[in-house]
Parts: C-alpha cells; sequence; structure tokens
C-alpha cells in the first residue's frame, strides 16, 4: 500500500506520523520544535529518514500555521518565526528528495474533517480551530476558499468587541481563543494563574465566581464571532477544532450561548419573517491527528 509522510508543525511540538491511502496512521513521532531554523529542518529531516525506514514513501503532507502560498512559500508562519519569508515545499523537496506539499494548519484540519471526520458529504462549511489564537477554514462547494492572497479563514482578525486602546484586544484572537483568549483573560484576575483551560473549567466547577464570569464573557464573544460568519457564508455546518472542543461542557455552553443571542436578534430569531436555521456546531472529530491527515489528503488528491 502507498504510504505518505504527514507533519504537523506547531510553535511548540512537531507531530510526525506514516499515513496510509486511507488515512491512517501507523506510527507517530513528536519532537519539541526548536527555534532556530536550521535545527527545525534537521529534526524534519531526521524524522522523515525515521519513519522512511519503515518502507517506500510517495510524498510528504506537511501542515503548519501561517499564510501559506500555493506554491510553499510561507509568507508569515505563526508561532514558528524561524520559517517566516522562506519557501519550504522547495527546501524541504531539495533534501528528501520527495515530492512535498505545504498547507496552513486550518485548511488541512477542514480538508481532514470532510475525508474522514464530521463533514463528509457536507460540501458548504466552516472550520475554527481554538488554539494559542483562533484558526478558520472556509469550504465552498467542496473546495477550501483560498482569497486573494491565500488570507482566507482567518477568523480570528475579526473585531468581535470594543476596546478603544488597542483594537487588536477585541479580535476573536484575544477573546475566543483558548490561551491568549480565555487562558489570558482569566490569569488577568485571578491570584492563582493557570496554564491549562481545564483548570479553569474545574475551578468554575467547583463554585468559583471569577472562573464562571470569565467563561460568561468569553463564550459571549466567541458566539458572537460564529453568528457573524454564520449570517456571512450561510454554511450547513460549523467545525470547531482544537483541545477545547474535547470537552462537551464547553460544546453545550457555547451553543446554548449561540441559541441566546440569535434569541435576542431579530432578524435571525425563530420569530423573524426570515425564518432563519442557523448552522449546526459541532466538535471536530479527528482532533491532533487532523493535520497531518489532511495535509496527506493532498498528496492523494493531487496522485
Amino acid at each position: 500500500m502507498t504510504m505518505y509522510i504527514g507533519i504537523d508543525i506547531g510553535g511548540t511540538s512537531i507531530k510526525c506520523g506514516l499515513v496510509d491511502a486511507h488515512g491512517h496512521i501507523s506510527r507517530k513521532v513528536t519532537r519539541p520544535t526548536a527555534t532556530a531554523k536550521v535545527d527545525i529542518m534537521a529534526d524534519l529531516v531526521a524524522m522523515i529518514q525515521g519513519l522512511q525506514a519503515d518502507g517506500q514513501v510517495a510524498g510528504i503532507g506537511v501542515s503548519m500555521p501561517g499564510v501559506v502560498q500555493s506554491d510553499g512559500f510561507l509568507t508569515t508562519a505563526g508561532a514558528v518565526t524561524a520559517f517566516e519569508k522562506i519557501n519550504l515545499q522547495a527546501e524541504l523537496h531539495a533534501q528528501t528528495q520527495l515530492p512535498v506539499i505545504i498547507e496552513n494548519d486550518a485548511n488541512a484540519a477542514a480538508i481532514a474533517e470532510q475525508w474522514l471526520g464530521v463533514a463528509q458529504n457536507v460540501p458548504n462549511y466552516l472550520s475554527l480551530v481554538l488554539g494559542t489564537g483562533v484558526g478558520g477554514a472556509l469550504v465552498i462547494n467542496n473546495q477550501i476558499y483560498r482569497g486573494a492572497h491565500a488570507r482566507s479563514g482567518e477568523f480570528g482578525w475579526m473585531v468581535v468587541d470594543d476596546d478603544e486602546i488597542d483594537t487588536e484586544m477585541g479580535t476573536l484572537n484575544f477573546r475566543g481563543a483558548t490561551v491568549i483568549g480565555l487562558i489570558r483573560r482569566y490569569n488577568q484576575f485571578s491570584a492563582m494563574p493557570v496554564t491549562d483551560a481545564r483548570e479553569i473549567f474545574d475551578r468554575a466547577d467547583a463554585g468559583e465566581v471569577l472562573a464562571q464570569h470569565v467563561f460568561h464573557s468569553y463564550y459571549y464573544s466567541l458566539a458572537k464571532g460564529i453568528i457573524n460568519l454564520m449570517v456571512a457564508f450561510d454554511p450547513e455546518l460549523v467545525v470547531i477544532g482544537g483541545g477545547i472542543s474535547a470537552n462537551m461542557t464547553f460544546m453545550t455552553d457555547l451553543n446554548a450561548t449561540i441559541a441566546d443571542l440569535q434569541a435576542n436578534h431579530n432578524s435571525i430569531n425563530h420569530n423573524s419573517i426570515n425564518h432563519l436555521t442557523l448552522a449546526s456546531v459541532v466538535p471536530a472529530k479527528l482532533r491532533n491527528d487532523a493535520g497531518m491527515i489532511g495535509a496527506v489528503y493532498q498528496l492523494i488528491k493531487r496522485g
């Protein structure tokens, strides 16, 4: 069976897996993400060579943050700043002599969900990935919509709340992301800062008023962003990815907040003359493997 190597490059770790043509991952390896470009490239090559020892590989699919041009040039690279303004596709091909495709991580996750996840047979949908910031992807007629400058899906840049001092602080990144949104806002007011959103959930469940208030504000900001996307693009489905999406309390409370906002919005509530039905908001299925799987699918589709 034809095998591929899927790579998911993040700001803290690099995941690399051996993926078959059906999206099954048979072996995975992980390394921390180094700081310098030369060190990251050396780690990538070493991981690839280690997986090649298991058999012949037909190509490499890479998922990573940032604005990725069609030729593999990285206009930006998110938290992997050492890779900004390089052609990762060309450099990785030169070192491995294998076909290489580079895909934005949110796009790769959306592709994977349509191939094997919750968006199968759904031609029009949105995907949001909640992590350090908010990534996103827009699928129209079964195709990733990339935009004029390969920047479509940067939903985190949307302004969802007022901040008269710094507009950036009112964006969905700083209001709806897990790290620079939820965790940052909680730590602003807590004498016992946290590094994991699960700790905030635990404190809210235990009755801590601060955690409960921060969640209320967090859900409201995130729900506003999602409703804005719904009325702008009319998707059939909204898929939420990132580690927080595995928490059923999060999904339940987010959907409840979306319903509350819709009920108070006269143009889109159930009693309006428009009789709008908004898209379902569901958690992603493939979670941490979505980037690797989606990047490999691009190779499989290309043939």
